[in-house]
């Protein structure tokens, strides 16, 4: 055994690998990669004009669930845009079934859930919280598709629309239509890119990263579900 003995790198392979890092940080700093891999995913499902909405379903993730329990005040994200849409649309229209799908429950009476955290909010957007049916048991977009469904139970010919970030929208479209779900309309928010590039007050290099790690979450994801049968399509299309 070599118990404490120093693995030494040669120093050629770690000139070479210091020199890979440097120009991969250099391309991030200096070329839009963040746009070439996110621009793809919010342009996947633009949204469809509709002239008449049955349900409207909503993912989770909008809220910081950890500072909400803390703080005991619901606390939006970058996705806050998920629930004020979804409060708008509820809003316009009033006879619509609404299924909120996202969790998980608290780890205490005391604590606010996301689940509960949303549903405060959107009642203090005036969407009454006996309109809304929640799931508050799922952990994954996939789990969010089954539970959404079975709460939902929407009926043939019905219009569905479903709420969640641009980027989000081809994997959550996916796992949809692999649990089984109807024809249901995506209605994507919180972009981050433009039509033409990237907003010029997200240009810096922690804005970059951020962007990045989120298009790469969203890739693998769609590869994952791929891979496990859980939807019909690599990068799933309108």
């Amino acid at each position: 055994m070599l118990c404490g003995a120093r693995f030494r790198v040669p120093r050629r392979i770690g000139l070479t690998l210091l020199s890979l890092g440097m120009l991969g940080f250099g391309a991030v700093c200096f070329l839009p990669v963040h746009f070439w891999i996110l621009r793809p995913l919010e342009a996947r499902f633009p949204p469809i004009p509709v002239t008449h909405v049955d349900g409207i379903v909503v993912l989770g993730g909008a809220i910081t669930a950890a500072v909400s329990s803390d703080r005991g005040v619901p606390t939006l994200n970058r996705d806050g845009d998920r629930l004020m849409e979804f409060a708008a649309l509820a809003r316009a229209w009033p006879e619509a079934k609404l299924v909120f799908a996202g969790g998980p429950s608290a780890s205490s009476p005391s604590h606010l859930s996301e689940a509960a955290s949303s549903r405060l909010l959107l009642e203090q957007l005036g969407v009454p919280a006996a309109r809304i049916l929640v799931d508050d048991r799922s952990l994954t977009t996939w789990g969010n598709a089954a539970n959404a469904l079975a709460l939902a139970r929407p009926k043939p010919g019905e219009t569905w629309l479903l709420v969640t970030s641009a980027s989000h929208m081809p994997r959550a479209m996916g796992a949809f239509r692999g649990a089984g779900w109807p024809p249901i309309l995506p209605w994507p928010v919180a972009w981050r890119t433009t039509r033409t590039g990237w907003p010029p007050s997200l240009r810096s290099v922690g804005n970059k990263l951020a962007a990045i790690d989120l298009a790469a979450h969203e890739w693998m994801g769609l590869a994952g579900y791929w891979l496990e049968g859980r939807s019909s399509s690599l990068f799933p299309a309108p």
